[in-house]
C-alpha cells in the first residue's frame, strides 16, 4: 500500500535520496531535513498510513522497537542524554504530512525546551466525565 503521491512513500521506498540511518523490510529512518536538535530522525513505514488512526497492527507492535533501536544508537554515538519520540496525529497536533512517521529527537544537557507543557489542573469531576466520554467510545 503506498500512494504515488505521497513523499514520505517515495522517500521510504528510496524513490527520493535521504540520508538513511537504518531500513528494514518495513521501515526506513532518516535525519530530518529541518531537525530539531543534531541527529533528529523520522521513521517512515514502507507502506503507506495517514496517522496512527489507521496503522495496521503489524506495523504498530513494531515502530516502537525501532525508536528504541535508534534512541539507544542516538546516546552512544552523538552523546546525547535522552531523546523523545514524538507522533503526531492531525493538523492540531502538529502533523504536516499525513504519512504516519514518527520522530526520535536526541535530546543533550543544557539543550533548548522541547516537546513541554504546562501542567493543567482538573477535578476529580471533570476527570470522571472526561473517562466516561472516552470508554464510551471503546466498547
Amino acid at each position: 500500500m503506498k500512494e504515488k503521491d505521497c513523499i514520505f512513500c517515495k522517500i521510504a521506498n528510496g524513490e527520493i535520496p535521504s540520508a538513511t540511518i537504518y531500513e528494514d523490510p518495513d521501515f526506513r529512518v532518516i535525519l530530518d531535513l529541518s531537525p530539531a536538535s543534531r541527529g533528529h530522525a523520522l521513521i517512515l513505514p514502507k507502506n503507506h498510513f495517514a496517522d496512527l488512526c489507521s496503522l495496521d497492527e503489524r506495523t504498530a507492535e513494531k515502530v516502537l522497537s525501532v525508536a528504541a533501536k535508534i534512541g539507544a544508537a542516538m546516546k552512544k554515538s552523538l552523546n546525547c542524554s535522552g531523546f523523545n519520540v514524538v507522533q503526531n496525529n492531525g493538523t492540531a497536533a502538529g502533523q504536516t504530512v499525513f504519512h504516519f512517521h514518527v520522530h526520535v529527537i536526541p535530546r543533550y544537557d543544557n539543550g533548548p525546551v522541547m516537546v513541554a507543557w504546562e501542567p493543567g489542573k482538573a477535578s476529580a469531576e471533570e476527570l470522571a466525565e472526561v473517562a466516561n466520554q472516552i470508554k464510551g467510545e471503546l466498547q
